[in-house]
């Protein structure tokens, strides 16, 4: 079969948008850290909106920090893959081009440098997860113990994190008199900007502490928010797509109608013209987000796993998952959040629901559970902070974290294995195993100080409301424990 790329763009189906513009003529003026799955379906359909309009000077150089999965699906294609939108009318198709370059950092770091350190490279972004950043999750600060940190520290000139790509290019930059670069987060991290400077500064303050200062004060870190479901691509969606474009696609990526992007306007380089939300301060939308949409996923995520369903979806259409999150966004989340003037907060959670609901995405529990260790900071134990402050209940967020602290003991309510996909899985399975109390379970879990910190441990209402958690779990299961929540 035909593959996808710049030569055969002319023969695809006539119902599949492609690239309003020639791409030989476009420049890359960003490079993004983490090229995948959310990254193609977010943040290069806006800047291949922009390209579209003219701009030609934003086309991406898309890195891989990791594996060359990614390169070598695109690098036949020319950097062109397929956006598929579906909801339950169908499917919506649309080659994106905006993706210039492909290049995987451990097989050449310096080819890397060199993009990033490039006078035309004005914005640096990145989706690396919240395990990327090297940083301890409970307080924000850089991991200075954290393999890849010690190595970046001792070979500057061939880092594995992405925080020594961006220490290293801006030193480099620095030399040569070139002005720094913006770096823009779009990870799920409280106040992803602030986050990412203080891990970034202070890395380079153990290098050098000049150059410490000078990020401090000259480079800019806008934070962000972003949101759209983007399961992960199976071949059954490759198949689809190659029927819809009448050629193959190695790489295309499936997405949900809604998109958002909510950005901080601070980019002394200038940026692309992205139809985005631009305001002087994102907390209040990414607060929100993380509260009312991530730590609602992750809740569904773990108590549907443990209740034998595959995707959102299907455990949306279980007993009693729909109001335990319905209750969850209304009473116990959104009651901590700030006001947002003009914007209907009722109205957002019902789309929220429908987006869950949504049964054409096929997005699986499992996916969503990955790295919960580096998620539930952000997703619920901060909401739970609030409410343990305001002397308000958190039932349904700390049945969350038990159903979490179900899940990485690794075997399901079958006795079947779990793959737990997480930095502290293996410690996490240690410190479980032989676990069989619901007390046993919580205090072997809270000593991982690096996920609950210092308080959550001591704060007897919290140990109290998870241990409740627990024993209906370990009693009942999954199920049966979330049925319970009525409608209302």
């Amino acid at each position: 079969m035909t593959r996808l790329s710049d030569a055969t763009l002319s023969e695809l189906s006539p119902e599949v948008e492609r690239p309003g513009y020639r791409r030989a003529e476009a420049r890359i003026g960003i490079v993004h850290l983490g090229l995948g799955a959310f990254h193609r379906a977010h943040q290069a359909v806006y800047t291949e909106d922009v390209l579209s309009k003219g701009d030609l000077s934003w086309g991406i150089s898309g890195v891989s920090l990791r594996s060359p999965d990614t390169r070598d699906a695109l690098e036949p294609q020319d950097g062109l893959y397929t956006l598929s939108i579906r909801d339950g009318s169908g499917d919506r198709f649309r080659a994106i081009g905006s993706i210039l370059e492909c290049l995987v950092a451990p097989q050449d770091p310096e080819a890397v440098l060199a993009r990033m350190s490039a006078a035309d490279t004005r914005i640096i972004s990145l989706t690396v997860t919240e395990k990327g950043y090297c940083h301890h999750p409970a307080t924000g600060e850089l991991d200075e113990a954290h393999p890849d940190i010690r190595h970046d520290l001792g070979q500057p000139n061939r880092p594995k994190s992405a925080v020594g790509f961006l220490v290293e290019a801006l030193a480099r930059r620095r030399e040569k008199g070139v002005p720094p670069f913006t770096v823009l987060s779009c990870d799920n991290l409280p106040a992803n900007g602030r986050t990412v400077q203080r891990v970034v500064a202070r890395f380079a303050a153990l290098r050098d502490p000049a150059l410490g200062r000078l990020i401090e004060e000259e480079v800019s870190f806008p934070s962000t928010m972003v949101d759209r479901i983007v399961p992960a691509t199976t071949d059954a969606d490759r198949a689809l797509v190659a029927k819809a474009l009448r050629m193959e696609d190695a790489w295309p990526v499936m997405a949900e109608p809604f998109t958002q992007w909510v950005i901080e306007d601070r980019f002394p380089g200038g940026r692309p013209d992205w139809n985005a939300t631009f305001v002087e301060d994102v907390e209040p939308f990414e607060l929100m987000k993380l509260r009312l949409l991530n730590g609602s996923h992750s809740t569904l995520a773990y108590l549907g796993y443990l209740a034998g369903h595959e995707t959102v979806a299907d455990a949306m259409g279980a007993p009693g998952f729909e109001a335990l999150l319905r209750g969850l966004m209304r009473d116990e989340a959104s009651p901590t959040l700030a006001p947002l003037p003009g914007f209907d907060l009722s109205a957002y959670r019902d789309q929220l629901l429908a987006r869950f609901r949504n049964p054409a995405l096929r997005h699986r529990t499992w996916q969503i559970a990955m790295d919960g260790s580096q998620k539930l900071p952000q997703r619920l134990l901060g909401t739970i902070r609030d409410r343990l402050a305001a002397n308000q209940p958190f039932d349904r967020l700390a049945l969350g974290v038990a159903a979490w602290m179900v899940y990485v003991r690794g075997v399901d309510e079958k006795g079947n294995a779990i793959d737990v996909r997480d930095p502290l899985a293996k410690d996490l399975a240690e410190a479980t195993n032989g676990c069989t109390t619901p007390t046993e379970l919580l205090d072997a879990c809270l000593r991982f100080e690096t996920v609950f910190g210092r308080d959550l441990p001591l704060s007897q209402p919290f140990r109290a409301a998870v241990e409740r958690g627990l024993e209906q779990l370990l009693a009942q299961g999954a199920a049966q424990t979330v049925a319970r929540f009525p409608e209302g």
